[in-house]
């Protein structure tokens, strides 16, 4: 599972693509396991620095972007990751420029943040709904790809995922969401008149990725029929792009700290060891 094997670098086909990968259960526990032990140490290297990232998770309806953002959220501290989930734009977000509550969202230092559904939704959901002008959403691409560059320049990562499963995978998930009633919640009628249009939305992605995805911030398509192999491999993403440069070796401990241990606690604790408990002279 190689990054530079989801990178968009041409106009795709959605309807041309056939391979959907699986994972085995056991080889995908391990994974996981190693991935979300790697991103902590990733947020973790980025506290207290000016190291902050941004992850556009987008997708087809039922495509699995919440089971990715669970697992993010199971591994990393909720204090420096946010999750921003976007609907449609209230009364006063429809006055102001689109962008503008975006930028509201952005992450501080330290910070990583996932846009569950983005900016994008103007050249996708806006464009086949009839929400923006012809105009309004042909001018996006570029106003896009200014605002991706202004973040870029200001050491925002910036990753974008794209989560693609196939018409027929995706009535099957109808079918067990609206069987299971835990899950009926993430239904809408709106998924099935989405569905309706799907030929439409497959030449808004298309022409989405191909005139978004550039060098500095690439669009990453990952078939996702099979949902382990998805979640790993839009993770796997995540921390390659993330870890770049980044060193993720533990920090050392402040001396004052060290100080206190061996005051306090009785502990010594090597540069690079384990605490060990401090040798006492018993002799009277």
């Amino acid at each position: 599972m190689k990054t530079a094997d989801f990178v968009v670098s041409k106009r795709p086909r959605l309807s041309d693509i056939q391979r959907f990968p699986k994972v085995d259960f056991v080889d995908y526990e391990r994974r996981l396991e190693e991935l979300q032990e790697t991103l902590q140490r990733i947020q973790q290297a980025y506290l207290g620095t000016p190291q902050r990232a941004v992850v556009v998770l987008e997708g087809w309806d039922t495509a699995g972007k919440g089971g990715v953002v669970r697992r993010l959220g199971w591994a990393l501290d909720p204090r420096s990751f946010k999750v921003h989930s976007i609907s449609a734009p209230t009364g006063r977000e429809k006055s102001l420029h689109y962008l503008q509550r975006f930028w509201e969202r952005l992450p501080q230092h330290g910070q990583i943040v996932v846009f569950d559904r983005s900016w994008y939704g103007r050249v996708m959901v806006e464009r086949v709904e009839g929400f923006a002008t012809p105009a309004e959403w042909r001018r996006a691409y570029d106003e896009i790809k200014d605002f991706e560059r202004m973040l870029i320049a200001d050491d925002t990562r910036l990753i974008k995922l794209f989560l693609h499963i196939t018409p027929d995978e995706q009535l099957r998930r109808f079918r067990s969401r609206l069987t299971d009633p835990l899950k009926r919640w993430k239904l809408s009628y709106e998924d099935f008149r989405n569905r309706a249009h799907r030929r439409e939305y497959e030449e808004a992605i298309e022409d989405m990725m191909h005139k978004t995805s550039t060098r500095q911030a690439p669009w990453h398509l990952i078939p996702a029929n099979d949902k382990p192999y998805g979640r790993l491999a839009a993770l796997r993403i995540m921390v390659d792009r993330l870890s770049k440069n980044v060193p993720l070796d533990p920090r050392p401990l402040d001396p004052k700290v060290l100080e206190a241990a061996e005051r306090l606690l009785g502990v010594s604790v090597p540069a690079n060891g384990s605490p060990s408990k401090k040798k006492t002279n018993n002799v009277t």
